[in-house]
């Protein structure tokens, strides 16, 4: 396989309006972070990445939303892929969103429902992943709430599917029909911040500042500026280069029952740790 030359990691954001203002994208190569920006609405993030993997060079992308549902709602709904299931949610994702059925829930006057042991909200990759001092994502369920991810994943599915149809790999599901060479193409991973960072009360400025200051004392001025002001621009910069540091243990061993990865999905976890400290 071709080595990743660079990063690239999203900081995503599922908001109906301003999304451009919190999707914040950070790269890193072998010169460090290179880049760190916001502006794009989801839809320009689209053809951004579709063109870094046209023009190269070879890149992990990491996208900070669920890729996935969990196994038995996809089966419910006769998907045999979670690729299905990206169709579905480009579908019906602004009704789930808008009505919140069950087992959704967040919204006003929508508790979470009952969880039979059949139907988990979580899937597999959130409970057997490592926990980050106790923390872990929340379910893709959850649209609405302190820390909620749902609206976000919602909003990125159809995201996945119109990279793949444009030749993007998306890891761990199936590759795309007419793949690009490998020294091009680019592969997209499912992250999530927290395994990059540690535990950190990233909505406190100076709680970020602290960590930038132990973790990553030789950050530029300007890069660090912007994660200190924005929470959206440090999660994109520290997982941009955690992934970085990580990046040749890229792909993991797959689970012995690959199907279930993919349908659900599954974060990409490095095997080394700490994964906040410095590359």
């Amino acid at each position: 396989m071709q080595p990743f030359e660079r990063v690239l990691a999203v900081d995503w954001s599922g908001a109906l309006q301003g999304a451009e203002r919190h999707i914040w994208l950070a790269e890193y190569t072998g010169n460090g972070l290179v880049r760190l920006e916001a502006g794009r609405s989801r839809e320009q993030l689209a053809q951004h990445l579709i063109e870094c993997n046209f023009r190269g060079p070879r890149s992990l992308i990491g996208l900070d939303f669920a890729f996935g549902f969990p196994h038995w709602f996809a089966r419910s709904h006769g998907a045999a892929d979670g690729t299905q299931m990206w169709e579905l949610t480009r579908e019906q994702g602004e009704r789930w969103l808008k009505e919140c059925p069950p087992p959704f829930w967040g919204r006003p006057g929508r508790p979470r429902p009952p969880e039979p042991p059949s139907r988990p909200a979580w899937r597999r990759t959130e409970t057997e992943g490592p926990a980050v001092r106790g923390i872990r994502p929340k379910s893709v369920f959850q649209v609405g709430g302190a820390g909620s991810v749902g609206t976000g994943s919602l909003r990125g599915m159809p995201l996945l599917a119109q990279l793949r149809e444009a030749g993007l790999e998306i890891w761990p599901f199936a590759p795309p029909q007419a793949p690009l060479p490998p020294q091009q193409a680019c592969v997209v991973t499912e992250i999530y911040p927290r395994l990059f960072t540690g535990k950190v009360h990233k909505s406190n400025r100076a709680q970020r500042a602290l960590h930038l200051a132990n973790h990553w004392p030789e950050l530029d001025g300007a890069f660090r500026e912007a994660a200190e002001v924005s929470e959206d621009a440090f999660d994109a910069a520290c997982s941009a280069r955690g992934l970085y540091a990580a990046r040749e243990q890229f792909p993991p061993p797959g689970w012995p029952d690959g199907d279930w990865e993919r349908i659900e999905g599954r974060i990409f976890t490095p095997r080394t740790e700490p994964f906040h400290t410095r590359p």
